[in-house]
């Protein structure tokens, strides 16, 4: 009998936001039975199955086999079939459009009726370790080059140059053919929100998308407060709601429907922090990591700064000597975990140092990083973009605490006054 196509998935309320949940484990024994009947390999042959990591939707292993390793990805049924079968088909199209190093995929089950009892993927195993882990002893030229290199590479996920790798919907890359289909996005497949009665996708325009995103977090928040008896959920919902209405009603101000034939859309990965990014020892890119939910959007979104670059503004350069050495306590802790894999050594300072130093070389990062855009990308919309990108992020922070930032940005907007949303 087929498994329902969730089972396996829980989601638990948290203080700020749902959370999946695993409802059952995943057996070693059954993905090395998978891989042994994907990859051939005879009964007599070794294959060996590890525990390597675990994201918010998967839980990732390492397979071992006379031919080498492979990673296998078990995901949670979160959107089920549509967003596995979605990161297949964007490792797919990365790989064959691009020059982004991302991994080969061997196999993949976009159901959950299968011997391991959840989606997963069997892809290459990239060489390189997490840039995270590195970056405190690169040096500057390493971390310019680096910084080039993921400029390069939003520029090719971009199309630009290439009219046969733009886009012309707003969706998550799909199969068979390879093109935008359903966006497979969080606040599209949270909770409930996967049965909702809504559309979907492809978009043809970010007026579409995002008065689509706006209804969901309408309807979600009315839910909340027809149906919850805690009163601070209630006040929440009270406050959230009028701001959603209110950046609803700005929606066309913004993204004009009669400009919405001239949209284009290219890939953009949302999630570029450093533990995604693997080097070698040379500092050198050998692979970008974590495709899920990766999907095409307006060119506009490329304007927004890769994670690992979005850092508080420090030009002063910080001094070592200016900061307090680690004290016995915190030296002490330190010793604790130096056989975490994470773990990053302080040499003896204070964490403080370390902090304001990340904030300085993102400073002057971010200066190479738009350098480097402009001068692949020369028609990079990054000044025009500043209200869109300050929209967008009005929406994802409207339903949660920085609700009444939204709300004076939305104020600002509506009376026809520039503000940057950081500045609200």
């Amino acid at each position: 009998m087929p498994r329902p196509s969730q089972d396996g998935l829980e989601w638990k309320e948290t203080l700020f936001d749902l959370v999946p949940q695993w409802t059952r484990d995943v057996s070693i024994a059954a993905i090395e039975s998978v891989c042994r009947q994907q990859l051939n390999i005879p009964p007599e042959d070794p294959c060996t199955v590890a525990f390597h990591a675990s994201g918010l939707f998967n839980k990732l292993y390492i397979v071992k086999y006379t031919k080498g390793p492979l990673i296998m990805r078990v995901s949670l049924p979160v959107y089920p079939r549509h967003k596995t079968r979605a990161e297949v088909a964007t490792l797919r199209w990365v790989r064959e459009n691009t020059n982004v190093p991302v991994p080969k995929v061997v196999s993949f089950d976009d159901s959950n009726d299968n011997e391991i009892g959840y989606e997963w993927i069997l892809m290459e195993l990239m060489e390189g370790t997490p840039a995270h882990r590195r970056w405190r002893t690169m040096s500057m030229e390493q971390k310019v080059a680096l910084t080039k290199r993921i400029a390069t590479f939003q520029v090719e996920l971009s199309g630009v140059g290439k009219p046969e790798s733009i886009f012309r919907t707003i969706g998550t890359l799909d199969l068979p053919a390879v093109a935008p289909g359903l966006l497979v996005s969080y606040e599209f497949f949270m909770g409930d929100h996967v049965h909702y009665d809504i559309p979907r996708g492809p978009f043809r325009s970010s007026h579409d998308w995002l008065s689509v995103v706006l209804h969901i977090i309408l309807r979600h928040q009315t839910a909340i407060l027809e149906k919850t008896d805690d009163e601070d959920d209630k006040e929440d919902a009270e406050e959230i709601l009028p701001v959603a209405r209110k950046l609803l009603s700005l929606v066309p101000k913004v993204f004009p429907p009669t400009l919405d034939e001239s949209e284009t859309m290219g890939l953009y990965h949302h999630d570029l922090h450093l533990n995604n990014i693997l080097v070698n020892e040379e500092g050198e890119i050998t692979a970008v990591l974590d495709w899920e939910c990766v999907s095409a959007l307006p060119l506009w979104m490329s304007t927004n700064l890769p994670k690992f670059l979005d850092e508080p503004a420090r030009e002063e350069e910080p001094q070592r000597d200016g900061y307090a050495d680690e004290t016995p306590e915190e030296s002490a802790a330190a010793a604790g975990k130096r056989n975490d894999p994470d773990y990053l050594d302080s040499e003896g300072k204070n964490e403080l140092y370390f902090i304001h130093r990340m904030e300085y070389e993102a400073t002057q990062l971010r200066k190479v990083y738009e350098a480097r855009m402009r001068e692949l990308w020369p028609e990079w919309p990054l000044e025009e973009s500043y209200v869109k990108i300050d929209f967008f992020e009005a929406i994802s922070q409207c339903d949660g605490i920085w609700v009444k930032k939204s709300r004076r940005w939305a104020d600002c907007i509506e009376k026809g006054e520039t503000v940057r949303f950081e500045d609200a």
